[in-house]
């Protein structure tokens, strides 16, 4: 069986690659993170207010947090 090394660039002589590598890393995970605020905060905003209540948030809070 082959094996394809897909994780890094060095192997072809790019020096940039840690920190081009890093940088996407870094990208990516802002987009997961933002995507996961926005899902939260849509969840949030279809609670009632009492429903907010009882988990201690206010609708002023959904949109400052989320």
């Amino acid at each position: 069986m082959s094996v394809i090394d897909t994780t890094t660039l060095r192997s072809h002589g790019f020096a940039f690659a840690p920190r081009f590598t890093r940088a996407i890393e870094t990208f990516a995970a802002r987009i997961v993170e933002a995507n996961e605020r926005r899902a939260t905060r849509l969840a949030l905003e279809k609670l009632t207010d009492r429903e907010l209540d009882d988990i201690g948030l206010t609708r002023g809070d959904v949109y400052r947090r989320f």
